[in-house]
């Protein structure tokens, strides 16, 4: 990755400008968009680690925060055989561990949770499910509302959607039920035909307003403020196009590694991993020109265009588009860390890439000719998201007698973590005698005058669900052109002969391979 889109930002003093809050805004209003409907969330999977670092966690916040209606109900189901008591305290121990825990609010709590043991491929353990369910609804009178949320790898996806319907909890407005909702974590599918033979597989017992396709980057409050952003400020959108703007870089490093994920990353890599959600997602929040309204389907419509515009990847030539590399051995946050090939579980011949830089261009008015360069990985320097906007270099320089030819050009930086910031540099004189430019940021911290609480990605997510709000999740249409568009290049880097030549090893600890640089050019 290319370090000098934000080293002026870091190596020059910030100007922060006059506090000017709206005095029709307060923080309360903006806390709680609604309360969720009465009813129950299903965790399937629930025995696993999502449940208890990320799901549970994020329904006890909204609790918290009175997000969550008083008639609710949360029911874990997984093969592992545990009892209510036992789940429960599983679960309180995961909220101890984040840091979360309430003793006297876990206690009323706790009574909403229960464990049903379920095996993903039998269909009697689902009508007995359903048959608790209801003896459940029955016992604390609560609607039949029900959100069944997928907390299962993705290739359990398609029994256990297919064993929720046929046990008849997929089923909405007939003799008195409420509404049924699904919720899918990402990957969906790992090409194009497995995206749509999973789509077929949710649609025999749900329908699409019933399908909630989850990308919790979406839900962070930083991503989507770049909406907010571009669309309510007039000082911006008239730059924000192919004549004022020279390239734009996204990008989303980790500095952890694989960690317990080797098997799936194995088969999944970088690309399948970060680029088909987070980073296109990320692209469209960036690219999409503003919809009529902030509706959730005028809002995917736009997206949808941009997919649609993204220019086909030339196979034949994919080292002049594409970076790809994996991660050696080195020291990541003071500490050795190992190779890719040494970690437990991948084979130590392995071709897997962890690191991509993509560089991508659009075929539409708006964009043509400026090359958007994304770019995900793993075990690299910092922990950082940010998209970057680098403007075009003033047409005629009036100081090249005194400064030279060339005049650094301004950047737009919108820092989603871990920085939640916007930073816009740009050139000043430097104070003394002599004719010198330095350059100087203006930043605007997210956080900044806000004294509310910060809700998790999850949490909102989880309230959108129950909502039924569609805005933060993917539209089939959109998943299927993000899988056409990247099928291609998934099949050209796998069946690639040289595959080894175009996989260029990093150290961990740096930002990715040298050939980066090359890419850039």
């Amino acid at each position: 990755m290319d370090n000098t889109d934000t080293m002026a930002k870091r190596n020059s003093p910030a100007v922060v400008g006059p506090k000017s809050p709206d005095p029709d805004i307060s923080s309360e209003s903006c806390l709680m968009e609604g309360i969720a409907d009465p009813g129950m969330i299903v965790i399937v999977g629930a025995s696993g680690d999502l449940t208890a670092r990320k799901i549970v966690p994020a329904l006890f916040s909204l609790y918290l925060n009175n997000g969550l209606s008083d008639s609710f109900l949360v029911v874990g189901c997984a093969r592992t055989r545990l009892s209510d008591r036992e789940f429960r305290e599983k679960m309180r121990n995961a909220l101890k561990t984040a840091g979360i825990l309430d003793d006297r609010k876990w206690q009323i709590f706790s009574r909403s949770l229960y464990y049903r043991r379920v095996d993903y491929g039998e269909l009697a353990s689902f009508q007995s499910l359903a048959d608790s369910l209801k003896e459940l609804n029955k016992k604390h009178g609560t609607e039949w509302n029900r959100v069944f949320y997928l907390a299962i790898p993705p290739s359990l996806y398609k029994s256990a959607a297919e064993m929720i319907g046929k046990a008849g909890l997929s089923t909405e407005n007939r003799e008195g039920n409420g509404w049924a909702r699904i919720v899918v974590e990402k990957p969906f599918g790992r090409d194009l035909d497995t995206a749509i033979d999973l789509d077929r597989s949710l649609h025999k017992h749900f329908k699409e307003h019933q399908i909630f396709r989850i990308d919790h980057y979406l839900a962070k409050e930083t991503v989507q403020n770049i909406l907010m952003f571009r669309f309510a400020n007039a000082i911006f959108e008239p730059l924000w196009n192919r004549r004022y703007i020279d390239s734009v870089s996204i990008t989303a490093a980790e500095t952890l590694g694989v960690e317990h994920r080797a098997g799936y990353y194995e088969q999944a890599g970088v690309l399948r991993d970060m680029f088909q959600n987070h980073m296109m997602q990320l692209l469209a929040l960036t690219a999409m020109d503003p919809p009529s309204q902030f509706e959730a389907d005028r809002v995917r419509d736009e997206k949808v265009k941009v997919y649609r515009a993204i220019r086909p990847f030339p196979i034949s030539r994919l080292q002049d588009h594409l970076v790809l590399g994996q991660y050696g051995a080195g020291t990541v946050e003071g500490k050795r860390v190992p190779a890719y090939r040494d970690e437990q579980g991948v084979d130590p011949q392995s071709l897997t890439p962890t690191f991509a830089t993509m560089k991508i261009f659009m075929d539409n008015w708006r964009w043509q000719g400026v090359p958007f360069f994304l770019t995900s990985g793993k075990r690299l320097a910092e922990k950082r998201t940010e998209i970057v906007i680098r403007f075009k270099e003033v047409p005629h320089s009036m100081f090249r007698q005194t400064l030279g030819e060339q005049i650094t050009p301004n950047r737009l930086i919108l820092g989603i973590y871990p920085d939640e910031k916007i930073s816009i540099t740009f050139q000043t004189k430097n104070p003394g005698p002599r004719v010198c430019l330095r350059p100087v940021t203006m930043d605007f911290n997210y956080n900044q005058d806000h004294t509310g609480p910060l809700p998790d990605a999850y949490e909102k997510v989880l309230l959108d669900v129950m909502l039924g709000d569609h805005m933060l999740f993917w539209r089939q249409d959109g998943v299927e052109l993000c899988w056409a568009f990247l099928t291609p290049v998934l099949k050209g880097c796998e069946t690639c002969v040289d595959r080894a030549e175009i996989l260029f090893p990093y150290e961990s600890g740096t930002w990715g391979p040298k050939a980066v640089g090359d890419l850039k050019k």
